[in-house]
């Protein structure tokens, strides 16, 4: 007599879409490669977009980009273990601005800036590549260099998007493009102000504060993470949950359990 395999159940939509999102295995992580190499093709497409002269842009190509973000959109809402919380989380409130803005030329050209907050996702992106990428081990070694850089770009590019968006065709205004506005953005940054771009009006004085005073912020936390890496290892004890741990710490100051902290040496 011979025996018969059960046979296996289909997944169900949600399990699946669990399963790509969150599991492990081989397609969970191709799906999420397939992912973030759209983010950045998205991310790199929004910089582009504002040069590209109006007779050569292709607005059905802004409609498949909107069609894909919103999918993506709604397959997380979906599988969210709770819906009330989802947006909450800023980064699927830029998601939600960003699909709008794709559809926007339907009704207006005016909202194109905002999709530059599609940016934030990089910071998606370097989650994934820390736990998924040859490159885990470092970028485990260096997480907080690369998140502050991460927080700098975001930065730059967000209020760049603010100053081109409110200073662009304005009377009197030497922005007249996004590089303009980039360009004036990373001298505000830097203090170095060199006065060939101007901003005009009462939002022209407000926007180069702010980039001022949150941007140096920013830049100067960069520079010392750089210069003087943090005396903290942050790995998770196994035994009462403590986080953060001197670098050269063999067991947990609150358990006494044994930490095991990599570092350039560390070889497991």
């Amino acid at each position: 007599m011979t025996e018969t395999t059960p046979e296996r159940k289909p997944l169900g939509l949600r399990r699946t879409l669990v399963w790509l999102y969150e599991g492990v295995g081989k397609w969970p992580v191709t799906f999420r490669w397939a992912v973030l190499i759209f983010d950045i093709l998205t991310i790199g497409y929004f910089l582009v977009s504002p040069f590209i002269p109006k007779e050569g842009y292709h607005f059905w190509l802004d409609y498949v980009i909107g069609g894909i973000i919103a999918l993506d959109l709604l397959a997380r809402f979906y599988i969210a273990p709770t819906k009330r919380r989802f947006f909450q989380r800023f980064m699927n409130i830029a998601d939600l601005i960003v699909v709008f803005t794709m559809f926007a030329p339907l009704i207006s050209q005016n909202y194109a800036f905002l999709r530059i907050i599609r940016a934030l996702r990089i910071a998606r992106a370097f989650t994934f590549l820390r736990d998924n990428s040859p490159l885990s081990r470092y970028f485990h070694l260096h997480r907080v260099v690369i998140e502050r850089g991460i927080n700098v770009v975001v930065f730059l590019f967000i209020m760049s998007a603010l100053v081109y968006a409110d200073q662009v065709n304005k009377p009197g205004s030497d922005v007249h493009n996004y590089l303009d506005a980039f360009y004036f953005t990373v001298t505000s940054l830097t203090t170095t102000g060199y006065g060939d771009i101007t901003l005009v009006g009462w939002t022209g004085r407000v926007l180069p504060i702010i980039i001022m005073l949150l941007g140096v912020t920013l830049f100067l936390r960069l520079l010392r993470a750089l210069v003087t890496p943090s005396d903290k290892a942050e790995v998770e004890c196994t035994n009462c949950g403590l986080y953060r741990h001197d670098r050269d710490a063999v067991h947990c100051k609150h358990c006494g359990e044994v930490v095991y902290i990599e570092n350039e040496g560390f070889d497991p």
